[in-house]
């Protein structure tokens, strides 16, 4: 396997364990906010959750994103916070894919969102992230691990865990 989606709520670290990790396998990691269309980054940047028929055009170009053909390992950083969302993107790329979880506490993640510069996505639209966040299932082809932890770290666990799965 060689198709990963970094996921989790904003501000789990998805952006920075997705460049860390895809350099650790010797891959490409590309950055689900930048396929988001720019009426969904106006939204959010007003502070207003998205719906789910915001997300599937998304969805879409994530899958699609994850499907065009790649040296080595790909990694694809996006939220996939519910079941469906991860099935549309499967469906999309028409072959396996392992999502890789960070998860951690609303107060640490909180923490972590006040302190970033630059960002469409504002702390207030975290509680709409942890309702609609559905972990995966153990049918799921998936990693989760805790972010209670440096990044150096949480990519080393990712690396091991990966590679032990994927042999």
């Amino acid at each position: 396997m060689n198709r990963f989606v970094i996921m989790g709520v904003a501000g789990s670290g998805k952006s920075l364990i997705g460049d860390g990790l895809a350099r650790a396998l010797g891959g490409r990691y590309v950055d689900g906010d930048d396929l988001h269309p720019a009426s969904n980054i106006a939204k959010m940047s007003r502070g207003e959750p998205l719906t789910d028929d915001d997300r599937w055009p998304w969805l879409d170009l994530v899958g699609g994103a994850l499907a065009a053909p790649a040296e080595g390992p790909l990694l694809v950083g996006c939220s996939a916070l519910k079941r469906a969302y991860r099935d549309r993107i499967r469906t999309a790329v028409k072959g396996p894919v392992m999502f890789l979880h960070l998860a951690g506490s609303r107060a640490l993640i909180e923490s972590r969102m006040s302190s970033r510069k630059g960002h469409f996505m504002p702390t207030s639209l975290l509680d709409s992230q942890f309702a609609a966040l559905e972990p995966p299932g153990a049918d799921e082809e998936s990693v989760t691990v805790n972010i209670d932890q440096t990044p150096d770290a949480i990519v080393a666990e990712l690396a091991t865990r990966i590679r032990a799965q994927v042999g």
